[in-house]
């Protein structure tokens, strides 16, 4: 029987880790790497999963799991193996962080593997003032850790990197540098390793995380990036000790049980300790925002339906307009008996339409060839090719209103009222959001929003977070668009169309408690 190339592989990263590496601190010192079963499947995975040609797939890993479980361990001996057993020729491994301090972390693990090791240390000459790494036999293959605030880090070649702590970078320049600069390398790999960050304050991580996320429910499918998240779901009891383990892998092994049970009692008693321990123990992303629709939910709406089926019937057009350069969305809804049929449509200029793709890690350029996505001419959004498309569509389906925020919409709003649309400005306030955000939540619940699965309304509501205000109010939240490559503007279309949907339903019941007939 010819043996599995990827078993074959695998099994020689573990033997590298097993054989030469050990643990550099606390009681396990120098005691042999011992793989957990957690990190053995990562190892497996990662160097075990094979192109055709014997290369690597996974070009990315995304790792994210709570503080004290062994991270910088296992990234340091990726690093090493990358290092001296990559057969990559000339190979330049990167440990990446935001600061110096957070850099040295990964190479000093690194260094005192080598150093635990008498034939790592034969091979291989430590600096540590420059915190590299180097192989005595091959002066081009290097490991060297380098931080985000040691200036610019143009020119550099990467075989491997290793982001240790990704949510504390606070802008992607080291990240685009490190991943841009690998694409003559046959089998590059960046292995991002993280806890879970604070919303708004790290773009790129939650980016990542985010994208990660989308992968494992399935929302996207890319063969080169491997998301693993340790961590517990928002709704899941923080206080609980039996979820810790779901959180931490090491837990109750060289993860002490009482440390976290001392730091979740201290949570309880002071509030604002609850955030810590929910990202740093539980690995649950934190901010004021909460997510909305549960993308559970909103798969129980997705059965499939015939546009043609609607050719000619009244619906209410929900439309948000985006800024010159980001994505315009338009929601048709359809009333029929007691549930609501959506059909989207969506544009986004054409113009580095594959770069942006890349950037924000979302699959537009694939989207735009499905036709799910139109694009229009340049690097902004044409809205003359959005006022065609409406009037095309008034001719397939009888629509009596088209809702828009009044924001950056005066000239569309008045070229369609010209086209003899009946145009109802519905403004983003808790007043006239909440309403048809409720609405939207109890047709989703009560499964009678019929979506059919449209690819990118479903990220959008993956995307989507509510804010609430103290009566009680609540509207769906926009991404900042300089931090987050998240959009939503499907959602909030279809959020506007529902209001027009709900005013006019009250006034038909207004007339009907009058016995008043509507006619035409």
């Amino acid at each position: 029987m010819r043996a599995n190339p990827g078993k074959k592989k695998a099994d020689e990263v573990i033997r590298f880790f097993e054989k030469h590496l050990t643990h550099t601190k606390g009681k396990y010192a120098k005691q042999k790497f011992i793989l957990a079963p957690w990190q053995r499947t990562i190892i497996r995975d990662l160097f075990g999963t094979l192109r055709p040609d014997g290369s690597r797939q996974y070009a990315t890993a995304y790792v994210e799991i709570p503080k004290k479980n062994g991270k910088s361990e296992l990234a340091a001996g990726i690093a090493l193996f990358c290092l001296l057993c990559d057969e990559e020729a000339g190979a330049e491994v990167y440990s990446a962080a935001a600061t110096r301090e957070q850099a040295g972390i990964v190479f000093r693990v690194a260094a005192q593997m080598v150093r635990n090791d008498p034939e790592l240390s034969d091979i291989c000459r430590i600096i540590d003032s420059t915190k590299t790494i180097l192989v005595r036999d091959d002066p081009n293959c290097f490991y060297k850790a380098i931080s985000a605030d040691a200036g610019t880090q143009d020119g550099i070649n990467p075989s491997c990197v290793v982001f240790d702590e990704l949510h504390r970078q606070k802008t992607r320049d080291l990240w685009d540098v490190l991943t841009y600069g690998s694409d003559t390398r046959r089998q590059p790999l960046t292995f991002a390793i993280t806890t879970a960050g604070i919303i708004g304050e790290s773009p790129v991580c939650e980016q990542q995380h985010s994208y990660a996320e989308s992968i494992l429910k399935g929302v996207f499918k890319d063969p080169t990036f491997y998301p693993v998240i340790y961590g517990l779901d928002e709704k899941e009891d923080w206080t609980l000790e039996a979820n810790w383990y779901k959180a931490n892998p090491a837990l109750g092994d060289f993860l002490p049980v009482l440390k976290v049970r001392d730091a979740c009692e201290k949570a309880k008693r002071l509030p604002a300790e609850q955030n810590s321990f929910r990202r740093l123990r539980l690995n649950q992303w934190t901010s004021q925002e909460t997510r909305w629709i549960p993308l559970a939910e909103w798969e129980e709406c997705a059965a499939p339906f015939n546009p043609d089926d609607l050719v000619g019937k009244e619906c209410i057009a929900g439309l948000d307009l985006s800024t010159t350069k980001d994505i315009t969305a338009l929601a048709l809804l359809f009333p029929v008996g007691d549930e609501i049929f959506v059909i989207p449509h969506f544009w986004i200029p054409e113009h580095e339409l594959y770069e942006r793709s890349v950037r924000d890690a979302v699959p537009y350029d694939f989207w735009v060839k499905q036709e799910l996505i139109h694009t229009t001419p340049g690097n902004i959004i044409d809205y003359s090719f959005i006022r065609k498309k409406i009037n095309d569509l008034a001719d397939v389906y009888s629509i009596q209103e088209i809702a828009h925020d009044p924001w950056n919409a005066t000239q569309i709003a008045l070229d369609l009222a010209g086209d003899g649309f009946a145009m109802v400005p519905i403004r983003q306030g808790f007043i006239s959001m909440s309403a048809p955000s409720k609405e939207l939540e109890r047709l989703v619940m009560g499964r009678k929003l019929r979506h059919g699965g449209h690819p990118v309304l479903r990220w959008m509501l993956d995307c989507a977070s509510i804010i609430q205000d103290a009566t009680g109010n609540i509207k769906p939240v926009k991404p900042d668009r300089r931090q987050s490559s998240k959009r939503i503007d499907g959602i909030v279309a279809t959020v506007i169309g529902l209001a027009r949907i709900i005013a006019r339903d009250n006034r038909a019941s207004i007339y009907e408690d009058h016995g008043i007939e509507i006619i035409g």
